[in-house]
């Protein structure tokens, strides 16, 4: 395998997700911001498991999803994340594999149990995630093999990781191995309550270490601490190689040192849950670019996933992804 080009390799906390309907008073109640992510405990996480109501277990974490829209659009890929070797831990890798995304990651025998993710789900399609990291927080630097990474065009890191230490240092050693093997690396900053907690070290693996960015509004705002979105994008502009930046139904801006492309949302029949938008944003961008695409068509082709993702309930694909590209000609 280790000679055979793979599209993407991820790196990210494996996490399967408990999806929920809910409502602002629920929120409230349990003090929770609406459309942000909150990481908690093993006893919070409980406590608000028997507060629910009843919910879908799919298998999920950011770049887990982007891993299963690469796979859907025909990509190849592999994954690299820390489960348990416990029922939910079985879950997420058979799910993964099933797509055909290769995942190796030996699981722990003992300690934390596999993370997962409660998703509040409102009537407005946003999502308020409880996340228990779990097993995740295990990941280290030994779980990244070099082969691998050397083998795939990008290295695609969810930006969650900058939370537990030891995730942190397996980061940037596979950042390391693939820029020393002349691939490219990739960032999500994951949510902005990430970027504030680690502002500084973001803005200079930005500059230094990542080829291809990707972020929300929101993120890249606070990524460079401005509360306009055009000032953002000048900021961001030469600090990496490719800024691929999305405004939910304003479309996405691809920036590079001298051009911008603005992609147009695409919009599916319904908006029922805005989970994993960005990861399918991710997903159709990274497939475009690791396969001949111009920027623009790569654009086009993550906002067609990120409509696939919103019109259901999770944030994996529904329908063929590839079938969908094929029919919008972007294949």
């Amino acid at each position: 395998m280790a000679t055979q080009t793979l599209d993407v390799v991820g790196i990210g906390n494996a996490i399967v997700d408990v999806l929920v309907p809910s409502d602002d008073r629920f929120l409230s109640k349990h003090d929770l911001h609406k459309g942000t992510m909150a990481l908690i405990d093993e006893a919070r996480a409980d406590a608000l498991y028997r507060a629910m109501g009843s919910g879908v277990e799919a298998s999920g974490g950011s770049c887990g999803n982007t891993m299963a829209g690469i796979a859907s659009l025909g990509g190849s890929g592999a994954y690299i994340g820390k489960v348990r070797n416990d029922k939910l831990g079985d879950v997420f890798a058979h799910d993964l594999r099933k797509l055909g995304v290769r995942f190796d990651t030996t699981p722990l025998t003992s300690g934390p149990a596999t993370a997962r993710c409660l998703i509040l789900v409102t009537p407005d399609a946003q999502r308020t995630m409880n996340t228990y990291l779990g097993a995740c927080v295990e990941l280290g630097p030994e779980d990244i093999d070099p082969a691998l990474i050397a083998a795939a065009q990008v290295t695609y890191l969810e930006g969650y990781l900058f939370d537990p230490p030891r995730a942190k240092e397996a980061f940037r050693k596979a950042a390391k191995i693939a820029h020393d093997a002349g691939r490219k690396v990739s960032l999500s900053l994951s949510d902005p309550f990430c970027v504030d907690r680690y502002r500084d070290e973001f803005r200079e693996l930005v500059a230094n270490h990542v080829d291809i960015l990707f972020a929300n509004e929101s993120e890249i705002c606070s990524l460079y601490q401005v509360n306009d979105f055009e000032m953002a994008v000048n900021h961001v502009r030469g600090q990496t190689e490719i800024a691929a930046l999305t405004r939910s139904e304003q479309g996405s801006v691809i920036v590079t040192r001298d051009r911008e492309h603005r992609i147009a949302a695409a919009t599916p029949d319904r908006v029922l849950d805005s989970t994993g938008a960005g990861d399918l944003y991710a997903a159709g961008f990274l497939y475009g670019l690791t396969n001949g695409k111009d920027l623009a068509t790569s654009g086009k082709l993550g906002s067609l996933a990120a409509a696939e993702a919103i019109s259901h309930y999770g944030a994996r694909p529904e329908a063929p992804l590839k079938e969908l590209a094929r029919k919008a000609g972007l294949l």
